[in-house]
């Protein structure tokens, strides 16, 4: 019997949301995303001993000019491993303080594209991570204007995606998971994944952006149900951590995918810089889970600085 995994994939790209190159080679999936969050989980992993170790070695002997060089270096290294057992996008993120600074994320991303050309990965494998504020979205309309791909993170409402629209971006990762875990702690859990907030978030978006004739991919992430990965088949992409992929993997239930809306071939009208964040201000959610993720990841890159130091 046709497994739930490999119902899915006939929907929607599966793309592996871990660092975990074991992971990476069991399930196969087409792209694979990292944050500071998973390079930090798998930097701990005996299976990158040999790395870390060769890292911390080059800190201690002055290679790089500063600890951030360093983790950037780290996470590079991490994307090359990636993308040898990939043949998709492997989504590298940029240091989450420069979530605010335009001109340093671009600067950042640039350096990006070309330490993974020395390693003879091409630009058009790659997908630079930014947060979903003004500032990073308008680094990733000049980053894709440069023909630089990017995945623009941390989105938890409509005006973050019609920013990104506007700006052309590659992808987009509407955060599922976090959404649905803001309801739950205001007392507010849905009852099912039909009503999930996450969920239903994805869906208007994919419909906008169907509407429109919007380019731009909707990526599903930060998902805490297999349930809540289901009821999004047939979005754009999916990425899913290796505990949801090995459920799906042993689940044989049919697969239902989302229908799809009309085009209206119309564009999405321009959204300024006052208006977005007005928007983003006037939505709680939004404004709480777009910070405590930056906070989050910033958190988790310092803690990998100071792991290269001991």
């Amino acid at each position: 019997m046709t497994s739930t995994l490999d119902q899915l994939r006939s929907l929607s790209v599966v793309v592996a949301d871990t660092a975990d190159f074991q992971a990476i080679e069991h399930f196969k999936p087409i792209d694979a995303t990292t944050n500071p969050s998973l390079i930090l989980k798998q930097a701990q992993s005996p299976v990158t001993e040999e790395l870390i170790s060769k890292i911390r070695e080059q800190v201690a002997s002055g290679v790089f000019q500063s600890l951030s060089e360093a983790t950037l270096d780290l996470s590079i290294r991490f994307g090359f491993e990636i993308a040898k057992r990939i043949r998709g996008y492997v989504s590298t993120e940029i240091d989450a303080r420069l979530s605010f600074n335009t001109d340093a994320a671009i600067e950042q991303a640039q350096r990006i594209i070309h330490q993974y050309s020395g390693l003879g990965i091409p630009k058009e494998r790659i997908l630079i991570k930014l947060a979903s504020t003004w500032e990073g979205i308008q680094a990733a309309r000049a980053l894709e204007a440069q023909g630089i791909g990017c995945n623009l993170t941390l989105l938890f409402c409509e005006a973050q995606a019609i920013a990104a629209a506007n700006a052309q971006a590659t992808l987009i990762s509407p955060f599922v998971g976090r959404i649905r875990d803001w309801y739950i702690a205001k007392g507010e859990a849905p009852s099912s994944v039909e009503t999930d907030p996450g969920v239903l978030l994805v869906r208007r978006i994919l419909n906008l952006y169907r509407r429109h004739s919007v380019g731009t991919i909707v990526m599903g992430a930060s998902f805490r149900t297999a349930d809540q990965v289901l009821a999004l088949a047939g979005c754009d992409r999916l990425t899913i951590s290796p505990g949801l992929l090995q459920e799906l993997e042993t689940r044989t239930e049919p697969v239902k995918g989302l229908s799809r809306s009309a085009s209206s071939g119309g564009e999405l009208t321009e959204i300024d810089r006052d208006t977005f964040l007005l928007q983003i201000s006037a939505d709680p959610m939004a404004t709480e889970k777009l910070a405590d993720g930056i906070t989050r990841f910033v958190k988790d890159q310092e803690t990998l600085e100071s792991l290269l130091i001991n």
